[in-house]
C-alpha cells in the first residue's frame, strides 16, 4: 500500500492556532509543514509516510472554536476524503454515506508504521485479509 496522502485542516479563526504548523520544527513527530489556502480557512500538507502523531498534535492544539475542526485525508488508494471532527478532544471519523474503512492485517512486528486502512465506497469487494475492524491497535495517524 502507498502511503501518500493530502490532509486537509479546516478551522474557523484558527489562524494562531495554526501558525507554527506552518514553519519546519523537527520537534514534531511528523515531518513537514502545513501551507495556507487562501478563500478558506484552511490548511494543506501531502504526508509521505512520516504521519504518526499528527492527530495527537492536532487534539492538544487551542482551538478556538474545537467543535467546528475539519480534518480531511485523502490517502491515494481511498475512493474519496474522509471526514474526522473533534468530538470530546478527540479527533474521530466522521461516517460518510455510501463508503466504508477497510483495515488490513495487523504487521506482526512494530518495524512498520500502522496503517490507516482504505476508505472504499460499500458496493466494492472487500480485499482478501481485510476488515471493517480495526486490526492495528496502534493510531495511524
Amino acid at each position: 500500500m502507498s502511503r501518500l496522502a493530502e490532509v486537509i485542516v479546516l478551522a474557523p479563526f484558527a489562524d494562531e492556532v495554526m501558525e507554527p504548523l506552518t514553519r519546519p520544527d523537527d520537534s514534531r513527530d511528523w515531518g513537514g509543514c502545513f501551507e495556507r489556502l487562501y478563500q478558506v480557512d484552511g490548511w494543506v500538507k501531502e504526508f509521505n509516510r512520516s504521519r504518526s502523531g499528527l492527530f495527537r498534535h492536532l487534539e492538544s492544539l487551542a482551538w478556538p472554536n474545537p467543535a467546528s475542526v475539519q480534518v480531511l485525508i485523502h490517502d491515494e488508494e481511498d475512493d474519496c476524503f474522509g471526514l474526522w471532527m473533534i468530538q470530546d478532544g478527540v479527533l474521530t471519523e466522521v461516517p460518510l454515506p455510501g463508503h466504508r474503512r477497510l483495515h488490513p492485517p495487523a504487521p506482526t512486528t512494530e518495524e512498520y508504521a500502522p496503517e490507516p486502512g482504505l476508505l472504499w465506497r460499500t458496493e466494492t469487494t472487500v480485499p482478501p485479509g481485510f476488515s471493517t475492524e480495526r486490526q492495528d491497535p496502534r493510531p495511524a495517524w
